[in-house]
């Protein structure tokens, strides 16, 4: 499963996600209708759901904020608002590199993925870069 989130609900992007993705594509707000839904509760929210991964393009507040954790995985994309239609074409890239390419390898990390590359840092805390 694919949570995107808030600020990214309304940009087209879940349809984009489910031309290529065979699993399902959400808004974090289907996690929980009708409340305001704070940074800091997500990876509560991600926990009650298998194996997600969570897209954002809010990385202050997620890259090397948040905790790598086994049951899901963190993908931030550093783009402006105006640039996340370019989301759906780098997150397939990102998921068919080898260490992202099944849910095994992925859950557990924390991705900052941009056009130039990627680094993610598992529960050690250790930042890893990959070029691509």
């Amino acid at each position: 499963m694919i949570v995107l989130d808030e600020q990214l609900k309304n940009a087209g992007l879940t349809e984009a996600i489910q031309r290529w993705y065979r699993g399902r594509v959400v808004s974090i707000t289907t996690l929980r209708p009708g409340t305001v839904i704070k940074d800091d509760v997500i990876p509560l929210l991600l926990r009650q759901v298998s194996d997600p991964i969570f897209v954002t393009i809010n990385v202050t507040d997620f890259w090397q904020r948040t905790a790598a954790d086994r049951h899901f995985c963190v993908a931030c994309f550093p783009l402006t608002d105006d640039r996340a239609g370019e989301i759906p074409e780098l997150l397939r890239r990102l998921l068919q590199l080898p260490e992202f390419r099944t849910k095994r390898e992925r859950q557990g990390k924390v991705i900052r993925a941009s056009q130039t590359q990627v680094q993610y840092y598992p529960h050690d805390g250790r930042i890893r870069t990959l070029s691509w």
